[in-house]
């Protein structure tokens, strides 16, 4: 039953999960960060209930997970429409994040079709594993998660739809597990570009500045939140206003109740932040990133990626898959006044794109099959040198331009269909 006593939503949530110990542990966990997986619950629900479209809130037992685990991981989901026999859409979210955070998106998304959402393992209410401190092997361990989590599921193939790390994530299931992607969609994806070998040059860091990024260097990302204690709740609020105050039409109090979940989703345990910390290099960047690896996702597997037009992560990686991947699907949107939290500035036009994208997908099942260009490296390291201003790539950089022509020019294998038309 959700909050509000309509019976609309069931959530099983409550006796599945052994209750953890906090970020800190026991007596000073309790007095100081005052949260729990019970608290996170009603926080959650609070913000759920004013989701119209009925779900079911359950957790789905993927085994054992991560680095030296001994204890079967349990990961929260979320479930509607699921008598509808259209494609499922599969939503993963970004680093600190959970299933409440898609609740704007929610009712548009499943109005036509299945929706699943979930708590990856480590963030929300989901099971909090150890990952290896091994970037590739925290990555390939949330990946295989992911998969066991499809299996328990049963869907035989769905549309997936990552924001974020969520979006790396969802390109390296992809990469791996082609047959059940119907359709990637990434939005604002992190981790794509390397990190260029001149930007402490071109960005002059203070030196004290530096020495702080040094000290904190082995801290997780979100280790403030959990230093604040009681206060972090308010600290997200003054800190993340532009985060806060795309949720405040949910409710009168809609800016407290998503800083509190926040908050409470971020107080726990910080496993996956710790694989993320992994992952990551300097935070914006990622150790192997993806645009070195998106060659290996298979040519017939469609591809859509939205960026918000201010957000802080470039667009151009997009722009330059298009063009490596020329006879594969590849489309590339750039939604106007969005941020990085795209999905949530801009609800109704993030939705009518990603539904348009599930639609492309259901009614082209047969694709070619064509050989996609290797995405070059030293392009790749050139994209985020332009971000600041974004300023116009021919006028900046012409020998980019010359490489996309040169990648446009190149050959595809035709597909067996053409060959024998032929």
């Amino acid at each position: 039953m959700d909050s509000s006593g309509t019976g609309k939503h069931f959530d099983s949530g409550e006796l599945d999960i052994a209750e953890p110990v906090g970020w800190f542990g026991g007596w000073l966990n309790f007095r100081w960060c005052s949260t729990s997986m019970s608290i996170l619950r009603a926080a959650e629900k609070r913000i759920l209930s004013y989701v119209k479209t009925p779900y079911r809130g359950r957790y789905i037992n993927v085994g054992v997970v991560g680095y030296g685990g001994k204890e079967e991981c349990k990961v929260w989901t979320l479930s509607m429409n699921e008598t509808s026999e259209k494609t499922p859409l599969v939503l993963l979210h970004g680093l600190g994040s959970g299933v409440a955070l898609w609740a704007l998106n929610l009712d548009g998304l499943a109005n036509s079709r299945p929706v699943y959402a979930f708590d990856l393992p480590g963030f929300g209410r989901s099971s909090r594993p150890n990952f290896s401190n091994n970037a590739m092997e925290a990555e390939r361990e949330i990946v295989d998660s992911i998969e066991e989590w499809r299996r328990e599921v049963n869907l035989e193939r769905f549309a997936l739809l990552g924001h974020s790390m969520g979006g790396f994530l969802a390109s390296s299931y992809a990469i791996r597990f082609p047959d059940r992607v119907s359709h990637l969609i990434l939005a604002d994806p992190w981790g794509f570009p390397e990190r260029p070998s001149d930007a402490g040059s071109k960005y002059p860091i203070p030196v004290w500045v530096k020495m702080i990024a040094y000290l904190l260097q082995p801290l997780n990302p979100l280790w403030g939140i959990r230093i604040a204690g009681p206060m972090g709740p308010k600290l997200i609020e003054k800190a993340r206003p532009d985060l806060i105050k795309k949720f405040s039409s949910l409710t009168d109090d809609g800016d407290a109740e998503i800083a509190n979940y926040i908050f409470h989703c971020n107080a726990q345990n910080p496993t996956g932040e710790s694989a993320f910390h992994s992952m990551m290099s300097n935070f914006g960047w990622a150790k192997f990133p993806m645009c070195n690896r998106i060659s290996d996702l298979r040519a017939d597997v469609p591809l859509t990626m939205i960026y918000g037009s201010r957000s802080w992560v470039d667009h151009f990686p997009g722009d330059m898959i298009k063009a490596s991947r020329k006879e594969s699907y590849v489309d590339v949107h750039i939604i106007p006044g969005a941020g990085h939290h795209v999905y949530a500035d801009k609800t109704e036009n993030f939705n009518t794109i990603v539904l348009n994208a599930c639609g492309w997908s259901e009614n082209n099942k047969e694709r070619m099959h064509v050989k996609v260009p290797i995405f070059p490296k030293e392009l790749v390291k050139q994209t985020v040198i332009l971000t600041p201003g974004k300023p116009d790539i021919e006028q900046e950089n012409p020998d980019i331009v010359e490489k996309i022509k040169e990648i446009e020019s190149l050959e595809t294998i035709p597909s067996e269909t053409e060959k024998k038309t032929n």
